[in-house]
């Protein structure tokens, strides 16, 4: 499969029409690789260690979940790990593409992907957008668990290095209805509140926003950006390689870019 047909395919799935206004998805950079056979290397973040090791295995494409460039540049310096990514792409002909608020929304993309870890049943998307898909998903959890369970499960699943929640009373409290949404969710608190979900699973929650989900009878679950959305990306290898591409690999060097000292 040539590059082109890829990323032909990816889009019928999960179009970049549907990509928000302030966002940056498709093509980053395209140095001219659009006739080559497939090599792909798929991760969350382009990074220089990335494109390093996208050289390292001779792949042609960097497939991300994260753009590369998000805001306009005002200009391309040495140094800079931009115009570095820019130069190499075009040195070592790598290409860099990126699925985001668009992934977001579909099946199998980054929420969807969360509520299947969690084993969420009558799923449906926290914020409807077209054709029945949606921006994070909110389900039923069967066997209920108790909230003690229910992050034990987090933690197994998705092993994030510092998994945070609102104060609560009572650990062995019955959890039925858990909504989730992977990368940065807190603007979804209101909309999961009237969903009558009773915990919410998401990422870069601020001191308040925790606040106010205690206000709203809502347990805030916070486990991370890349904990949240790497396995999205895990999933996205496991398509591509139904596609039978000459080579595709789930990227070894993707940071999560926060650590805790114990």
């Amino acid at each position: 499969m040539k590059i082109t047909d890829l990323i032909t395919w990816f889009e019928a799935w999960a179009n970049p029409a549907w990509c928000e206004s302030w966002d940056n998805c498709g093509w980053q950079i395209e140095p001219g690789v659009l006739q080559e056979e497939t090599r792909v290397l798929v991760c969350l973040t382009p990074t220089l260690a990335v494109m390093e090791e996208a050289i390292a295995e001779n792949a042609n494409l960097i497939f991300a979940h994260h753009p590369l460039i998000f805001n306009p540049l005002k200009s391309l310096r040495t140094g800079e790990a931009i115009a570095e990514m820019v130069r190499l792409a075009f040195t070592h002909n790598i290409g860099i593409y990126t699925g985001h608020t668009n992934f977001d929304q579909v099946q199998d993309g980054t929420a969807d992907v969360l509520a299947q870890i969690l084993e969420l049943k009558e799923v449906t998307p926290i914020e409807l957008t077209q054709g029945g898909l949606g921006y994070g998903r909110v389900g039923l959890l069967e066997p209920f668990l108790t909230l003690q369970e229910l992050l034990a499960t987090i933690q197994t699943r998705l092993a994030p290095p510092n998994l945070i929640f609102s104060p609560t009373a009572d650990l062995q409290q019955t959890i039925s209805r858990v909504a989730v949404l992977g990368g940065s969710g807190a603007s979804y608190i209101s909309a999961v509140a009237k969903t009558g979900a009773q915990a919410y699973l998401t990422s870069d929650c601020k001191f308040h926003q925790f606040q106010e989900s205690r206000d709203r009878n809502l347990i805030l679950i916070d486990a991370g950006h890349y904990a949240t959305e790497r396995p999205a990306c895990d999933r996205l290898v496991q398509k591509f390689q139904s596609l039978n591409l000459d080579w595709v690999q789930l990227s070894q060097k993707d940071e999560d870019f926060r650590q805790f000292f114990a």
